[in-house]
């Protein structure tokens, strides 16, 4: 279970100390969307000092997506761009965070716990190890070519975006990636999906049903939830991009939502009465109120 948030600036939100279990040094995190059935959650996490922790095996799906600023995983240096994946149970080498450090971090179906290994979890699923990339050597690749989209199922590419993939669970089909559209890139039906979508804008400006994004907005938005009307900005948009799933996009024209009722005690009949407003999804102060919320 986690909130429908459409959208915040992390800017807007409190840090809270970071759940880093057996680790020395100090961090701090934003809580962008949080599970508080599971401990599942997206966060924002800023290194105080220097860091640094054994290698061990998490008990969550656990990405890291470095903002700034350097991380040593094993004998691998990873700066701004760097990423890595471990997937439940798959040993994480030993890390090491220079101070100042910003990344984006990922839990999926756990919480924060971390136990001291040199060994894979026994159960650890067949096939699954330790996955990292640097964005800044690989190509963007067309939509077309290289989108995690399932096409066979009534997803349809659109020509303007491009993708660098940087995770994806060939069992389940949950993939992370790097998504890069055009300036002034347009799509403008809506459209709903059958997998959750979660997107932290890392580049330029972007506007849609639910408003406009830019660099440090976030939003997580679960499955069949329609959205749509997309325009990219004059600089284009590149986002980071989660879901859970195969991704098929289901196109509405002209999609909107009605509240219907018999007014009791409000109305144009009770003098400073106001009407209800439809269910809304979690928002920050910074991205302010939705054009219109019947809009969906």
């Amino acid at each position: 279970m986690r909130p429908h948030v459409e959208m915040i600036d992390e800017k807007d939100l409190i840090f809270h100390p970071a759940e880093l279990m057996g680790a020395t040094g100090t961090a701090r995190q934003r809580n962008l969307s949080y599970d508080e059935e599971d401990g599942s959650a997206s966060l924002k996490v800023h290194f105080d000092t220097d860091w640094s922790r054994p290698s061990g095996v998490h008990v969550a799906q656990t990405e890291w997506y470095v903002l700034k600023g350097e991380v040593k995983i094993g004998d691998e240096i990873l700066g701004e761009g760097g990423y890595w994946c471990t997937p439940k149970g798959v040993l994480c080498p030993a890390l090491e965070v220079k101070a100042d450090t910003e990344i984006l971090l990922f839990r999926e179906y756990g919480d924060w716990t971390f136990i001291p290994s040199d060994k894979d979890a026994d159960d650890v699923v067949e096939g699954c190890e330790l996955v990292i990339k640097r964005t800044d050597e690989m190509e963007w690749i067309d939509v077309e070519q290289g989108s995690p989209m399932r096409f066979d199922l009534g997803g349809t590419p659109v020509p303007g975006l491009f993708i660098k993939l940087l995770y994806r669970d060939p069992k389940t089909g949950f993939y992370t990636r790097l998504i890069k559209a055009k300036p002034n890139w347009r799509e403008h039906p809506l459209a709903h999906h059958p997998v959750f979508e979660e997107a932290y804008t890392l580049e330029g400006s972007f506007d849609f049903n639910f408003g406009e994004q830019w660099p440090g907005v976030y939003f997580f938005r679960p499955a069949l939830v329609r959205h749509g009307d997309f325009t990219a900005g004059p600089e284009g948009t590149v986002w980071l991009l989660r879901c859970d799933g195969d991704l098929v996009d289901w196109y509405t024209e002209n999609g909107s939502m009605e509240m219907k009722g018999d007014p009791v005690n409000w109305g144009p009949d009770y003098p400073h009465t106001q009407a209800p407003v439809p269910l809304q999804p979690v928002r920050s102060r910074s991205v302010g109120p939705m054009k219109d919320p019947y809009y969906s």
